[in-house]
Formats: structure tokens, sequence, C-alpha cells
């Protein structure tokens, strides 16, 4: 590293503002190069300072870190985001991402993790605390086993439901009242929309246990 790493910081609260300037410039690798305390003035500054690393906060006085990202991120694509924050909920997780930060840890984490959440980022990495990397994955596994059942018309979902209670195929058709073959060709559909090839690999599919 032929400089050292520029960070800026945006961050409304003085005590955590001084905190993250004292852990981040105690490391040689590390220059703070701006402090803001509001969007507006991130949204200014950013783009003459050029950091190479922004630590954004997202309940900021006049507006929302995430939109400061949403913003600022298409203007020096090369500039990496890390969300530093108290907020834990999957949907604002996915929201920062989506609108352009690499990274996503929070305000409580202990000294030595931003200080290498920020070498991380800086190498290419992602870095997440691993509470907030669960909450993603379970976020989008619930996600994906929402869209595989929303690709499915109600009457095949009604299928797959009589077929995971344990019901023979002719048991199925004549509840539904229609002909075997009518029930295999829409069972045969279902599997083409699931990428399966047979009953039970869809089932398994559909309710969530691959």
């Amino acid at each position: 590293m032929k400089h050292p790493i520029k960070i800026a910081i945006v961050e409304d609260n003085p005590d955590i503002q001084t905190l993250l300037v004292d852990i981040l410039n105690a490391q040689r690798k590390f220059s703070v190069i701006g402090v803001y305390d509001n969007c507006q003035s991130a949204l200014k500054n950013i783009p003459l300072s050029k950091p190479e690393i922004v630590l954004m906060d997202i309940g900021l006085p006049d507006g929302s870190g995430i939109d400061c990202i949403r913003t600022l991120k298409p203007q020096i694509p090369e500039i990496e985001y890390m969300v530093c924050t108290t907020f834990e909920d999957a949907e604002v997780v996915l929201d920062a991402l989506e609108a352009g930060a690499s990274s996503y840890i929070l305000k409580r984490s202990k000294p030595e993790f931003i200080v290498n959440s920020v070498k991380e980022l800086y190498d290419g990495g992602s870095p997440m605390n691993p509470d907030i990397a669960r909450v993603v994955v379970s976020k989008l596994n619930n996600f994906e086993k929402k869209e595989k059942v929303e690709i499915l018309t109600p009457r095949e979902k009604e299928i797959m439901e009589l077929l995971a209670k344990g019901n023979l195929y002719k048991e199925v058709a004549d509840m539904l009242e229609i002909s075997l073959n009518t029930l295999k060709a829409h069972c045969y559909n279902i599997y083409q929309k699931l990428h399966v090839n047979n009953k039970t690999e869809a089932i398994n599919k559909v309710f969530g246990k691959s």
C-alpha cells in the first residue's frame, strides 16, 4: 500500500464521530480526510474530497444515509461505502446493499472488527457482522422460497398442497374433479417451472425442504 487509505465518516453523533476517528487514525494505513454530520454536507464534500472508503450512518438529521449512497455511488463508482449503523432489520440491510453499499457493520462492533472490516473492504471484500450476514441469508432464502411458489398458478399450488399431504395422483384428480391426464399435464408444467424431475423434488422445493 503506497499511501494511507483515505476515509470519510458520515455520522451525526459527536461521540461516535470521535470514536471512529480515533479508531481509524490510530492505524498508520488509514487517514480520515473528512467527517460530515448530515446528508447535505456529505453530498457536497465527498465528490470533492474523493475518499476511497466512506463509513455511512443511516439515520441522519436531514435524511437517510442510504439515499446518500444511492446518489453518490453513480457519481464516483470507485468509492466504497460501508454502512455503520444500529439498524439490524433485513429490509434496511438489503436496501443499503441495493443502493450501492458493499459492507454493513454495526456500531456496537469492537474496534478491531471495524479496522479489519475497513481493510477487507479496501481489498475487495464485503464485510458484515456475522449476525447481519445471517439476517441477509435468511431473508434471501425466504424470498427464494416465495418466488418458487409465486410462479405457480392457483390450481398448480392447490395440486402441490394435495400431493404434499400424501394423496396419490388419482386421488388428487378425483378431489379436483379433473381427469388423470389433465392432472398429469398440470404436474408436468409444475416440474418444468420448478426445474425438477418428480413429485418429491417438487414438494421439497415448494415447501422449503431443499
